[in-house]
């Protein structure tokens, strides 16, 4: 990464959080500047109190983490997307946290006042308080996104599945809008206080339906994408390649990733993350996918000439990120697809070893492409090819030292399983390699 570059998301990161924390100072100040004596005057009352700001500042942390995955193009570019995603799953635990704490304070608070038991509470609330119903809906609907978000519950789920039950955060967000501007003491009788907190809903709901939707149909109409041909790579793992017209105005690289969306049955209604298998051209784009599911296996039915909805590039795996001469490269199984395109951008500006993990030979795809490009290097590409078992070749620092002299001097940039990543990481780490010289893009969920 240049240092013009380092320095713009220095003042992004600034930016950025600059912004989220006024935001956050007004959203306290909603429930400071309307808080009475009677608010804290007894134990269930300052119960409540407490109840009401973990309600406020809660769903702001929702709102901000929605607006760190809506794909506004000065944010990602001040920010950068990895970071961006980074702190949008940091963020979501906080959130889910502070909603779950208003519910069991607002209903212990106000059982206690009234002296009676939490069902009976819960039921008189339901009944009494305006948009009670949607609000519980909501509430519940979070939790779920909120659950599935965890790593072992997503280790059990598809990706379909998941994205489902994430997509759910956003109607979990709405439905709870109406309950707090209706019941909440600091929007009863204060339209500035209303009118900042139902601004922040219409610019989070405008930068989803913009960002998220109008522009990726705009440019996927204008770029006219469409499927040209499915190649056979391997067992079970197969290329998808697209042309369109002027696609180099899309400006990606090798080594990012588009969400993409087939107008076809099963393909539509659900962005996939597939990372390009190539160097984009003028008229092509290729994304290479192995059958890890019921969506990538159906991809191999794709017919020439379907029509193809693509959100991004996203992604900062890219070869801009290197700062010195020689830069190593791992992949594992069709891990190595990014690797594969981001080769084709450091062209014969860098050298370049490339690890190759795999179980079987027969899962070392794209291999004659990585050779290909490495009789063409003149030498300054070099190919390793590493088949078994962990046991046989353990990715830790004596071993890839011993493969790659220059390992400790070098720019790492891995994409594979998360064990894999976790172990050059740890060797990366042994050697010395300074964190700004280790990319890695770690094959699961790209985005949210």
């Amino acid at each position: 990464m240049s240092e013009t570059t380092r320095h713009a998301r220095t003042a992004g990161v600034d930016w950025a959080a600059l912004i989220t924390g006024l935001g956050l100072g007004l959203t306290v100040a909603l429930q400071i500047t309307t808080m009475r004596k009677s608010d804290i005057s007894s134990v269930y009352s300052t119960i409540n109190t407490v109840s009401r700001l973990s309600a406020l500042v809660g769903t702001y942390l929702a709102l901000v983490g929605i607006l760190l995955v809506a794909r506004i193009p000065w944010v990602e570019r001040g920010v950068g997307h990895d970071r961006l995603v980074t702190w949008h799953r940091k963020l979501g635990p906080y959130s889910l946290f502070l909603v779950g704490f208003h519910v069991l304070f607002v209903l212990f608070g106000y059982a206690g006042q009234d002296q009676v038991s939490l069902i009976v509470e819960l039921w008189r609330m339901l009944h009494q308080f305006l948009w009670m119903w949607a609000a519980l809906a909501g509430f519940l609907l979070m939790m779920a996104a909120g659950v599935s978000s965890y790593k072992k519950a997503r280790a059990k789920m598809s990706y379909e599945t998941w994205w489902i039950i994430h997509i759910y955060t956003y109607l979990a967000i709405a439905l709870s809008f109406m309950h707090q501007v209706l019941n909440g003491p600091m929007f009863i009788g204060h339209p500035l206080n209303r009118a900042y907190w139902t601004a922040l809903y219409i610019f989070v709901a405008f930068s989803i339906v913009f960002w998220r939707i109008g522009i990726p149909v705009a440019r996927s109409v204008r770029h006219n994408l469409k499927v040209d041909r499915v190649v056979v790579e391997g067992p079970g793992v197969i290329s998808v390649i697209m042309r369109g017209r002027k696609l180099d105005k899309l400006a990606a690289e090798g080594g990012q990733f588009f969400g993409w969306r087939f107008f076809a049955r099963g393909h539509l209604l659900i962005s996939h993350p597939y990372s390009l298998s190539a160097a984009p051209s003028k008229h092509l784009l290729r994304i290479t996918v192995k059958d890890l599911g019921d969506h990538s296996r159906s991809l191999a039915f794709l017919k020439p000439g379907t029509r193809v909805l693509v959100e991004g590039p996203y992604g900062a795996f890219t070869a801009g990120r290197s700062s010195g001469p020689h830069v190593v490269l791992v992949g594992a199984g069709v891990g190595i697809t990014p690797i594969r395109a981001i080769m084709e951008e450091f062209r014969d500006s860098v050298e370049m070893d490339v690890i190759f993990r795999a179980s079987r030979t027969e899962d070392l795809v794209l291999r004659e492409e990585l050779d290909y490009l490495a009789a063409q290097s003149a030498g300054t590409i070099r190919i390793h090819y590493l088949v078994g078992s962990r046991k046989v070749h353990p990715m830790d620092a004596k071993t890839l030292t011993k493969l790659v002299p220059r390992f400790a001097d070098s720019d790492i940039y891995i994409c594979g399983p998360g064990p894999l990543v976790e172990a050059v990481r740890q060797a990366a780490k042994d050697c010395g390699v300074p964190k700004n010289r280790f990319h890695d893009e770690a094959f699961a969920f790209h985005s949210e």
